[in-house]
């Protein structure tokens, strides 16, 4: 392969990847038998399915810019070593649920992993109404297993400190994470996709509130300092993989140390907006209330989920250099220990709700919007979840103490639909 980078096309990917002989393995020994497809619908990178006589596999390329903008926003390729170390990581700390790597070129910016059939992207799903059965208790797995034994609960001061350096260099990333989530839609950045004019009234009047831009900023600072766990940093419907029984979460080059809340946020405020989608999906013959139900219970089951995992490995594996056992259970006091996790799970609860308000906001009237709503073709129903999202993301944001528990939310979610019905 050229040491210097260049894109992979359908017409060159057999002839540059075709020595290789862990794809090979997996292909066929002749890779003028494979065939590719690009399928890449994402806003960063190239993505080919590849078959060959042996079977299936993916290999993801990352561009020199963005993909969803062009050649004037150029990106830095490291971010595929940082997807790369992630799910090395990922990999080790849950069971099951990232793809296996089977091979890495940092210089080309290449990945091959495991094909995930007949897995769909989430996203898709829910557009459709379609239920899947551990979907819940696999995402709540997911995000306390990787939350927690990435963080200095679990390593080793040195261990800790060492993943940190690697992850503080994703500097790129996470700068887009900076500007689109906490800074872009509260200013009329050139980056926003703004439903215009259905939605210049209650942008104007969004940009107008400065209690909500400064909660925001509050926000903003916690995911810049507070380094508690690696992150994978862009944890949301669109980066997870299901069939009926089965979970995969995908694509965590945004990946970073932050607050453990920041991932949990970003994903239960995509199952939010997705109800809010229903609205705009559902027809005579397909009402969506029970789906609307069901979205909610997902919801409060993967809280659940990772609220019982986070504690069991605080109770288990809490062999990090925070709150060690010769400080409280070696000197008989459990219940201490017991009270400290009550405040962490309670500062993680608070941290998600604000950081899930933003992304509904970011997500409505930023540059990356999600599919669910896009997709809606009625122009005032689509406008309408729209402004469903955005008050809920306002209310999340400013009001997040108020809001104790799961169900408080969901009632509150009920309400907002209830009380704008076209």
């Amino acid at each position: 392969m050229s040491e210097d980078y260049k894109e992979l096309t359908i017409e060159t990917l057999s002839t540059r990847l075709g020595d290789i002989n862990t794809l090979k393995a997996r292909l066929g020994d002749d890779p003028n038998l494979w065939t590719s497809n690009e399928v890449g619908d994402g806003n960063l990178n190239l993505v080919f399915i590849v078959q060959g006589p042996k079977g299936k596999l993916i290999v993801k390329q990352a561009l020199p810019y963005v993909r969803v903008v062009g050649e004037s926003w150029p990106l830095t390729l490291k971010r595929a070593f940082f997807e790369h170390e992630a799910l090395v990581r990922q990999a080790e700390r849950t069971n099951n649920l990232v793809p296996e790597v089977y091979y890495f070129n940092q210089k080309q910016a290449i990945l091959v992993m495991q094909f995930m059939q007949p897995h769909v992207i989430l996203r898709h799903s829910l557009k459709d109404g379609i239920k899947h059965k551990n979907l819940a208790h696999d995402m709540g797995i997911f995000c306390a297993q990787t939350l927690f034994r990435g963080s200095s609960y679990s390593l080793t001061a040195p261990a800790f400190k060492a993943d940190l350096a690697i992850f503080s260099d994703n500097v790129a990333l996470c700068n887009i994470t900076e500007d689109l989530v906490f800074t872009d839609p509260y200013y009329d950045a050139d980056s926003n996709n703004i439903n215009s004019p259905a939605l210049d009234a209650v942008v104007s009047d969004l940009r107008k509130d400065v209690e909500l831009k400064i909660a925001v900023q509050i926000l903003k600072a916690k995911f810049f300092t507070q380094n508690e766990t690696l992150l994978h940093g862009d944890l949301h419907t669109g980066s997870i993989m299901v069939t009926q029984n089965e979970t995969s979460i995908i694509d965590p080059e945004f990946a970073t140390y932050g607050p453990i809340g920041f991932d949990v946020g970003m994903l239960l405020a995509n199952f939010w907006m997705a109800y809010f989608a229903q609205q705009g999906h559902q027809t005579t013959d397909d009402n969506r209330d029970d789906y609307r139900k069901w979205i909610l219970k997902i919801v409060e089951k993967i809280w659940i989920s990772f609220t019982q995992e986070f504690s069991n490995l605080w109770q288990t594996e809490r062999n990090g250099i925070l709150f060690e056992d010769k400080l409280f259970k070696d000197q008989g006091h459990q219940n201490a220990s017991d009270e400290a996790l009550t405040q962490l799970l309670t500062t993680i609860w608070q941290d998600a709700i604000g950081f899930a308000g933003a992304e509904m906001i970011r997500r409505t009237i930023g540059l990356a919007h999600i599919m669910e709503i896009d997709t809606i073709e009625d122009i005032k129903a689509r406008a309408n979840v729209e402004k469903n999202c955005i008050a809920m993301g306002r209310k999340l944001i400013t009001q997040s103490k108020k809001f104790e528990n799961i169900d408080n939310i969901n009632q509150f979610i009920v309400k907002i639909e209830k009380d704008s019905k076209l």
